[in-house]
C-alpha cells in the first residue's frame, strides 16, 4: 500500500510537536500536507535515515548534499517555511529529549524506524569534513581557507560573476551585481581616503578586486595577502592583466606573519569571520601595529544576533561541516570592543545587511541559470551546498537573523588628532 507520505508527515508532526508547514512527497509517490506550499521531495528511505541517525540541521544537510532530499518550488519559500523547525527552535520549543518521555512520540520515533527499514547510518557525503575544535593556529586557518575558497576559479567566476568580489555588494535600486560590487569597493576607498602614493594593506584579498581598484582608481600601493593558492595566482594575473604589477603585490600569507609596515590603510573585507573569536584580540593588535599613527582600517564583517547567554552559542552545524570549516560569527558589539581595546578608535559603523540578502540572491540565479556547469566544475554536492547556504543565508540577512557591518577605525596617536573630518559621512555626498 503506498502511503509514505501521510505516515512520515504524521510521524514526524508528533516527533516535532508541531504541523509540517510544507507538502512533502515521498519515494512512493504520494503526497501529504498543506495544498500549494513548496514541496519537500523524500527520494528514499536513506533520506529518512540520515535524520534518524543524526536528528535536526546537521541530518537534514546530509541528505541535501547527498541528494536524497529535494525542493520542487520556491527554494526560499521552502526554507522560510522550515526555519521554525531547523533554525528557530528556541528556549520555549520542546526539545527532543524531553518530548522522547512521552509514550505517544517514543512510539512515533519507532514508527519513523520501521518506515526508513534496518540499515547502518548512511556515510556522510564526501564534501563534508571531519568537524574539529576551532584552534585558529596557522595550519587550520590554512586548510580551512583551502576547503572553501580552493574550489575552483572557473566555479567562483561562475557564481560572482565579472566582478569577482566574494562579499555583500552595495545597491542602487536598478544597478546589476557588477555596479553594486564597484559601488562597495568605492565606497571602502573613500572611507580609508585613500590618496595616491599611500601604501594599502588588503587583509583576505581574494581574487584580487579591492586590491586592482584601489591601484588604479586612487594609485595607492596595494599589499594584497591571501591563504589560498588558487586566489593568488588568479589576482597575479588579473594584476598583470591591467598593467599594475608595480602597483599591487599579491602574497599568499598569514595576517600574523605581515612584518613590513606600517600603512597608510588596512582593508579587511569578509576576512574576520574566519579569525575566531580567541583569535579576534590578536588579529586587532597585529592591524593596529601594522597602521602608522592616523592610519584608518575598514572592517568589513558579518554578524551574528547576541545571546542572552553567550556560552549557550554554537556554531551552526550545517556552516561548519560543509562551507566554512572553523568560521565564527559575533555580535557587531563585540568587535567594537575588541577593536577599541586594542588601542583603535571606532569612529563609524555602518550596517548593510539589506545589501546582503540582494547580493545572495544574485549569486543563487548566477549559480541555478547554469547548473549544469557548475556541476562539472565542481560536484553535485558541491554544487548543492552552495545553493542551499547562500538561499539560507540570503533569508537570514533579510530576518535579521544575521547581519554584515562595516566599522571604520582610526589608530589615533597620542595627540588626538584622528584627521577624521567633523561631519561624519562625507563618503556618501
Amino acid at each position: 500500500m503506498a502511503d509514505a507520505a501521510p505516515r512520515l508527515k504524521g510521524l514526524l508532526e508528533q516527533v516535532l510537536g508541531t504541523p509540517i508547514p510544507v507538502r512533502i512527497r515521498a519515494w512512493d509517490g504520494t503526497q501529504a500536507g498543506p495544498p500549494g506550499a513548496p514541496v519537500l521531495v523524500v527520494r528514499n528511505r536513506r533520506a529518512l535515515r540520515r535524520l534518524l541517525w543524526k536528528p535536526g540541521e546537521l541530518g537534514l544537510a546530509r541528505a541535501w548534499v547527498a541528494g536524497d532530499v529535494d525542493v520542487d518550488g520556491d527554494l526560499y519559500a521552502a526554507l522560510d517555511l522550515l526555519a521554525g523547525l531547523i533554525w528557530e527552535r528556541g528556549e520555549d520549543a520542546r526539545g527532543l529529549a524531553e518530548a522522547l518521555r512521552e509514550p505517544e512520540v517514543r512510539a512515533a520515533v519507532r514508527g519513523l524506524v520501521r518506515l526508513a527499514g534496518p540499515a547502518l547510518p548512511p556515510a556522510p557525503p564526501r564534501e563534508e569534513v571531519r568537524r574539529r575544535r576551532h584552534l585558529h593556529t596557522r595550519r587550520s586557518d590554512r586548510r580551512a581557507i583551502s576547503h572553501h575558497y580552493d574550489v575552483g576559479n572557473d566555479f567562483y567566476e561562475l557564481v560572482l560573476g565579472p566582478s569577482m568580489v566574494y562579499s555583500c555588494a552595495y545597491w542602487e535600486d536598478a544597478g546589476t551585481l557588477e555596479d553594486a560590487q564597484r559601488d562597495k569597493l568605492e565606497l571602502i576607498c573613500r572611507k580609508l581616503a585613500l590618496k595616491p602614493d599611500q601604501r594599502l594593506l588588503d587583509v583576505g584579498c581574494g581574487w584580487g578586486s579591492m586590491a586592482i581598484h584601489a591601484a588604479r582608481e586612487h594609485g595607492v600601493s596595494v599589499v594584497g595577502i591571501t591563504l589560498s593558492q588558487e586566489q593568488a595566482a588568479y589576482a597575479r594575473k588579473r594584476v598583470a592583466d591591467e598593467g599594475l604589477t608595480d602597483m599591487v603585490e599579491i602574497r599568499v600569507q598569514d595576517y600574523r606573519d605581515v612584518g613590513d609596515g606600517p600603512y597608510d590603510a588596512i582593508s579587511s573585507i569578509g576576512m574576520a569571520e574566519h579569525v575566531g573569536a580567541q583569535r579576534y584580540l590578536e588579529y586587532a593588535d597585529v592591524l593596529h601595529r601594522l597602521l602608522k599613527p592616523g592610519g584608518r582600517l575598514l572592517n568589513h564583517q558579518i554578524a551574528r544576533r547576541p545571546q542572552r547567554e553567550e556560552s549557550t552559542y554554537h556554531v551552526d552545524e550545517f556552516i561548519d561541516s560543509y562551507v566554512f570549516p572553523d568560521g565564527e560569527l559575533q555580535p557587531i558589539g563585540s568587535t567594537v570592543t575588541q577593536l577599541e581595546r586594542a588601542g583603535f578608535e571606532v569612529r563609524d559603523v555602518e550596517s548593510i545587511r539589506e545589501h546582503y540578502a540582494l547580493t545572495l540572491r544574485r549569486w543563487v540565479a548566477n549559480l541555478e541559470a547554469d547548473w549544469t556547469r557548475a556541476v562539472k566544475l565542481t560536484s553535485p554536492g558541491r554544487a548543492r551546498v552552495w545553493q542551499l547556504y547562500m538561499a539560507a543565508s540570503a533569508l537570514s540577512f533579510e530576518r535579521n537573523r544575521i547581519g554584515v557591518n562595516q566599522v571604520l577605525a582610526v589608530r589615533t596617536p597620542e595627540s588626538g588628532a584622528s584627521g577624521m573630518p567633523l561631519r561624519a559621512r562625507t563618503w556618501n555626498a
